[in-house]
């Protein structure tokens, strides 16, 4: 008797528990982006390079980390990574030195940041600091910074993903850009399951890259996050489709649509919620092909690890987004 009496209590206790571990975890996620923001305010005073490009490159950097095996994760509060032969100096015997005068002697990138005398390889303000030196060297505006940015990554796309980055952040003005919701409206008629990996054969043998969410025409699609427009158009297979980057490196593409949003256009940001087109059937042909199966969303997610990127299976994601945006109507 006690037992089921102590299983009763547990149980009732049990949503109580889970929301303070919730909001611990939401509260211990805050500190960290207020304690990102100020390095990346210091950085700012001593460089005059904008916080929201030093913001997007710690966060490209970020990750690209968490989706490489042969990077390590990162440690401290700010993602960018050196090697330590980068560091120190390619020819330095020393691949642990801290000292900036020895490595600025093998013309290594560490740079004492905090003014400790040290040059520390684990020290987030040494990191930034050193990475915003290295892009002081071309200069504090835009087009420089772009030119810096080349020359350090060496990829067109790495550019343009963390100028994306900086645009997004310098829109918002803060880092917690991490909120979702789901890409239709929770109370139109839609359903799905789970369609990634299925073979396609329009066009040659291939694997379904997404979801399918079966709705009728004209059901709003809405930008399921924080992002910037990369991509708006005609694909012979995704037929009229739109591409949104958002600040997690991750590509959403929504293809199959009726049409885009009036204003909707390559570059601008959008929020969670943003309408940017309708449910439709277009695509399998030249532009404007529609009709040749019921009318849906195609949703798909790439992630960029630097050098490529690959698809990867939104079910789980569009599961959690739809229960996130219930709770989140359910409290108001």
């Amino acid at each position: 008797m006690k037992i089921l009496k102590a299983v009763i209590v547990l149980f009732l206790l049990s949503p109580v528990l889970i929301s303070d571990h919730a909001y611990a975890a939401e509260q211990g996620q805050e500190d960290v982006y207020k304690k990102r923001m100020e390095l990346y305010t210091k950085v700012e005073a001593v460089s005059q390079i904008p916080w929201y490009y030093i913001a997007a490159v710690d966060q490209y950097e970020r990750n690209v980390r968490q989706a490489r095996r042969d990077l390590p994760k990162a440690e401290g509060i700010s993602g960018v990574y050196f090697k330590p032969e980068e560091w120190a100096g390619l020819l330095n015997p020393n691949l642990e030195d801290d000292n900036p005068v020895s490595i600025q002697f093998f013309n290594g990138i560490g740079f004492d940041g905090n003014g400790d005398g040290k040059a520390s390889l684990k020290d987030d303000e040494d990191v930034l600091q050193a990475f915003a030196q290295y892009l002081l060297s071309y200069g504090t505006d835009h087009d420089n910074l772009k030119i810096g940015l080349w020359n350090y990554y060496k990829r067109d796309k790495t550019v343009a993903i963390i100028i994306g980055k900086a645009m997004i952040y310098k829109h918002f003005g803060r880092l917690n850009l991490d909120s979702h919701v789901f890409p239709m409206p929770l109370r139109s008629n839609h359903s799905y399951n789970n369609t990634w990996g299925d073979a396609r054969g329009w066009g040659g043998r291939r694997i379904h890259e997404g979801t399918d969410i079966f709705a009728g025409y004209g059901v709003p699609v809405r930008a399921t996050g924080y992002g910037i427009v990369e991509m708006k158009g005609w694909n012979k297979y995704g037929g009229w489709r739109v591409g949104i980057r958002d600040i997690n490196n991750t590509y959403h593409y929504y293809a199959h649509l009726s049409g885009f949003a009036k204003e909707l256009k390559v570059g601008q940001i959008v929020e969670p919620g943003t309408v940017i087109g309708g449910v439709g059937s277009s695509g399998y042909g030249p532009p404007g092909t529609s009709g040749k199966f019921p009318p849906h969303l195609h949703y798909g997610m790439y992630k960029d690890n630097g050098y490529t990127e690959w698809s990867f299976d939104p079910y789980p994601h569009l599961k959690l987004w739809a229960r996130q945006e219930r709770a989140n109507l359910k409290k108001k």
